[in-house]
């Protein structure tokens, strides 16, 4: 029998104990062992909860009982997780986590500690919720040289931005309506900022390099300035928006960054919709493969948990390896990266756009107040000079090459 700790009885702790419960038989026979929940830890009292007789209130007696072998961490934030964490693999429990922000944060040390310990750190619900590709990246794509990541990583935005897209509603009126649906959270900075995306594209680039990048040097931009008119303009250009993240391993350096961009029809990204998540990987014998599903939501979520938690039962006192060392990727500056951009400006600057952007590409749909149009390839750093020659633009979004 391998005994499991939940640490923290909301959607997703709630979830993976669900999980367990339902598919007990299956799920025994392939962790080659019977998983049985001995404790849910949580600072509440669930009475009439089927599992009421689990729930403690005291982490010592569960890193103080010999039996637990895994704690699904399930709490999410970094204090109390980090030091529950660190504790319990240090005990040589092994630890399954779906707390993007913790990883960021921690993921070299807590998987150091626990290759130390002799026991496993496991986060493959921590980026795309019930979407494996933590896995992939670490087994079935291990003979490749993965140079590129470009993924829609939060499901609040895609479903504001295919709202926005679909009805042409305003970002307003579509981020209430996500959060009466339950979609975003009361204060949803995290996910229309961008900082949720950053968090996860840290995770994924860490384990293509096999190094650690740091979100905080990560560029980032979220979606609150995209509008209605911007997707009118998409349209004309038979493109859509979509909050990307990307990371590039490259000859001049290691690149990555969050932002919105316009994405052509021809790209597999182009139907990723409403709470979906996608995940693209390019690897330079395989070439392009795509992840996709349901990158949150309480089941999705637990069931990559529980995915871990099998994984650990199969490897008792035993690491899983994990190509992830604390050494520090320098992650490169956005000025000198290329592409092209599609820019609003007033009508009354359109000569000085012309005169400043040289040859572009007028893009036309009827709003007479202003100037929108297409660059060639320029580097950021040329755009944000010839911007700021002619005096600002209303807006400007990025354009997806057809490589990425």
């Amino acid at each position: 029998m391998v005994n499991v700790a939940v640490l923290g009885y909301g959607t997703v702790g709630s979830g993976v104990v669900e999980v367990i419960e339902t598919n007990k038989e299956a799920i025994n026979k392939r962790a080659g062992a019977e998983l049985n929940i001995k404790y849910i830890l949580d600072l509440r009292d669930f009475p009439g909860d089927p599992y009421e007789a689990k729930v403690v209130h005291d982490y010592e007696m569960i890193l103080n009982d010999p039996e637990v072998d895994v704690i699904c961490e399930t709490m999410g934030g970094i204090k109390p997780a980090y030091d529950f964490s660190r504790r319990a693999l240090l005990a040589g429990k092994s630890v399954c986590t779906s707390n993007k922000e913790l990883v960021a944060s921690h993921g070299p040390e807590l998987i150091r500690t626990a290759r130390e310990h002799h026991c496993n750190y496991l986060f493959e619900a921590s980026v795309g919720g019930g979407i494996p590709i933590i896995r992939p990246l670490n087994y079935s794509l291990t003979a490749e040289k993965i140079d590129t990541i470009t993924g829609i990583l939060n499901g609040t935005t895609n479903y504001i931005l295919t709202k926005m897209d679909k009805e042409g509603a305003a970002f307003e009126d579509v981020l209430k309506e996500a959060q009466e649906k339950g979609y975003a959270e009361r204060n949803p900075e995290a996910d229309v900022e961008g900082y949720d995306a950053c968090r996860k594209i840290a995770i994924l680039s860490s384990l293509m390099c096999g190094k650690n990048v740091k979100y905080e040097e990560i560029y980032t931009e979220g979606i609150t300035k995209i509008s209605p008119e911007d997707f009118r303009y998409a349209k004309q250009m038979n493109k859509s928006i979509k909050l990307l993240a990307m990371s590039r391993d490259t000859e001049k350096g290691f690149f990555a960054m969050v932002a919105p961009f316009l994405i052509s029809r021809e790209h597999p990204l182009y139907s990723v919709s409403d709470v979906f998540n996608a995940v693209y990987v390019h690897g330079n014998m395989l070439g392009d493969t795509m992840y996709y599903g349901r990158g949150a939501g309480k089941l999705p979520t637990a069931s990559a948990v529980v995915s871990d938690v099998v994984d650990c039962a199969r490897h008792l006192g035993k690491t899983v390896m994990c190509f992830w060392e604390n050494e520090d990727v320098k992650v490169a500056g956005i000025e000198e990266d290329q592409g092209k951009f599609f820019v609003r400006v007033e009508s009354g600057r359109r000569e000085a756009a012309m005169e400043a952007f040289g040859a572009l590409a007028e893009i036309n749909v009827g709003i007479a107040e202003e100037f929108a149009f297409m660059t060639q390839v320029l580097t950021e750093r040329d755009f944000n000079e010839k911007i700021e020659k002619i005096g600002g633009c209303i807006n400007r979004i990025r354009i997806l090459s057809a490589q990425a």
